[in-house]
């Protein structure tokens, strides 16, 4: 699913807990890293979460749903993207506009993922 998808999923939905549902829903269906892939684990999450790339295209894994669903909405804001146009985009900002409600513990998670994807 592509992230204008994910986004446009999430605008119509207005309930905070069916938005979260939605969440990990996208990452029940995020697609594993192939075997090519270089994966990372990314520090300050609440569980773990890892980002994976191969060429171009991103990939994620983690151990609880809703995080795995955060993973699934960040590598699609980036795939197919070079490590220079990510960091061209305000990718806090195109999470924020997600209106998620999301617990300090988590939004740190978040950040640690910005910012690995920020620093390829």
């Amino acid at each position: 699913m592509t992230y204008a998808e994910m986004k446009r999923l999430l605008d119509m939905t207005p309930d905070a807990a069916d938005k979260l549902e939605l969440v990990m829903d996208f990452g029940a269906h995020m697609p594993p890293p192939p075997d090519a892939a270089v994966c990372h684990d990314i520090a300050g999450c609440a569980s773990w979460a890892a980002i994976c790339r191969d060429g171009d295209h991103f990939y994620g894994a983690a151990d609880s749903a809703l995080v795995r669903g955060i993973v699934a909405i960040l590598t699609a804001m980036v795939d197919g993207k070079t490590p220079d146009q990510i960091r061209e985009m305000n990718l806090r900002e195109k999470f924020a506009s997600l209106h998620l409600q999301l617990g300090t513990g988590r939004l740190g998670g978040v950040n640690s993922m910005i910012s690995f994807l920020e620093n390829l």
